[in-house]
């Protein structure tokens, strides 16, 4: 079955730069609470999960015990710091999707203490509820069969019936080839796996999220790229890939996560999904951003830069242990707290103090880091509005990466970005890469099952015949 796109984007939401700020989105989303995502406000998003430990049976007791701890010491945190709302989100572990009534208590335990501090203090909250993609448990996955789709499916539906807001997923559709992808910096395999398999899956998963909402009356959030671009992030880090060839992996991961909101979805999006500007600029959505306050769970170059547009600001996942102050969860909500608390006080001093902000934040990082540099305001909008003129997702997959070359080069040639001379040699490397990539989608598909071990991946999960 092919799965069409309920809606189509093919100019920008975002046309003057003046208008893309932190705060502010086009088509801003109002939850049953009232509270609005993207109409003004930074809400801070806290995002926490377990210590080390096992999950099991003889330990779920234990699981649950500290989610109500986390809980309850974010939300006295927030109350305390007068904040004027809250999203918590849930990342559900692999072993609490795949036994849904696992994640379901968790859901439970979370929704029951966030009503009560709204009851009792007025303190305003909303739960995204995460599950975990476990589909790529077992490879060659099934992404369109099996209990580990229906397992997921299952507790989607499950924790919206019982009252959480917000549906999301870093869906992995596509990351078997992408791995493989990244480690042999073959951009051709990277536009493959992104702008075919990504998008198909995509459009499934979200096909039948976006139903799942609409049945529940929940909001239907988005997705993100972080299995993808953000691996591609680590290992640039670690000094394992060229920064270059990870920057225009982020551009390339575009038009997938684009796909959630041609399914129907309406944000916000998810926090670690680094090209959430692009769907702003593109599909209008407000969006959740991630960046110094993730360091808990990743390092990266995108530390301030990631803040210049977004809605929710948040802080990755952080594990409950014990720092010297409090839990790491307090700890980060009280960062976030902080956070949002000034970039709101500097909107409401007026429009262009908002927008000196936003550019503070970018010229900070985006100099620095290939990476940061094809998440600056205008290099989003301007790529942005070249990927809308294509006539699909394949099209506009190749057409993003040869676009962060072509800026990548422009910003070095201008003195705007400094690059080791090595990295530079890699963007050469890249375009030749990406001139061998035919325009046809089927031509590619073709091509492509010559050069990838089909024993890995499914074809026929993606709709794809041979």
């Amino acid at each position: 079955m092919d799965y069409k796109p309920i809606r189509t984007f093919n100019k920008l939401a975002v046309e003057n730069q003046e208008d893309f700020v932190y705060g502010i989105a086009p088509k801003p989303v109002t939850a049953k609470n009232g509270m609005v995502i993207g109409g003004g406000t930074i809400y801070p998003e806290i995002n926490m999960t377990l210590p080390p430990m096992k999950i099991q049976p003889d330990t779920i007791t234990e699981v649950y015990r500290q989610y109500t701890e986390m809980i309850q010491g974010i939300l006295k945190r927030a109350r305390d710091l007068y904040a004027s709302g809250i999203i918590v989100e849930v990342e559900l572990l692999p072993e609490t999707t795949r036994i849904p009534e696992w994640g379901i208590e968790i859901n439970k335990i979370l929704l029951d203490n966030m009503k009560e501090y709204q009851e009792k203090y007025g303190l305003k909250s909303l739960l995204r509820c995460t599950p975990n993609d476990i589909r790529e448990m077992v490879r060659p996955s099934l992404m369109r069969s099996g209990q580990f789709l229906e397992s997921m499916l299952k507790i989607f539906r499950a924790c919206a019936e019982a009252g959480a807001d917000i549906l999301a997923i870093e869906s992995t559709g596509g990351k078997e080839l992408h791995d493989e992808a990244l480690i042999n910096c073959d951009i051709r395999k990277v536009v493959f796996a992104l702008g075919v398999l990504g998008v198909r899956d995509m459009r499934f998963l979200w096909s039948n999220i976006v139903k799942i909402a609409e049945e529940t009356g929940t909001i239907a959030g988005g997705d993100t790229a972080c299995g993808f671009a953000n691996t591609a992030l680590a290992l640039a880090e670690q000094g394992m890939i060229p920064r270059v060839f990870a920057a225009v992996d982020r551009v390339a991961t575009v038009p997938r996560s684009l796909a959630a909101f041609e399914m129907g979805a309406v944000g916000p999006d998810k926090d670690c999904g680094y090209e959430g500007p692009y769907m702003k600029a593109i599909a209008g959505v407000p969006i959740s951003m991630e960046g110094k306050t993730a360091a808990c769970a990743h390092l990266s170059a995108l530390g301030n830069i990631a803040a210049c547009v977004c809605d929710c600001w948040s802080n990755e996942s952080v594990q409950n242990i014990k720092l010297l102050s409090a839990p790491a969860p307090v700890v980060y909500t009280e960062q976030l707290i902080y956070d949002c608390r000034l970039m709101n006080q500097v909107a409401a001093d007026g429009p262009s103090y908002a927008l000196k902000m936003r550019d503070w934040l970018a010229s900070s990082d985006a100099k620095l880091d290939p990476q940061a540099y094809v998440l600056r305001p205008d290099i989003v909008l301007e790529i942005s509005r070249q990927l809308v003129k294509e006539k699909d997702a394949f099209a506009a997959t190749k057409k993003a990466a040869a676009l962060a070359v072509e800026v990548i080069k422009r910003g070095v040639e201008k003195g705007e970005l400094t690059i080791p001379p090595r990295e530079a040699r890699w963007l050469d490397i890249i375009a030749a890469q990406i001139e061998t990539i035919p325009d046809d989608e089927e031509e590619f598909w073709h091509q492509i099952q010559k050069e990838t071990d089909l024993t890995k991946w499914i074809p026929e999960e993606y709709g794809l015949k041979y």
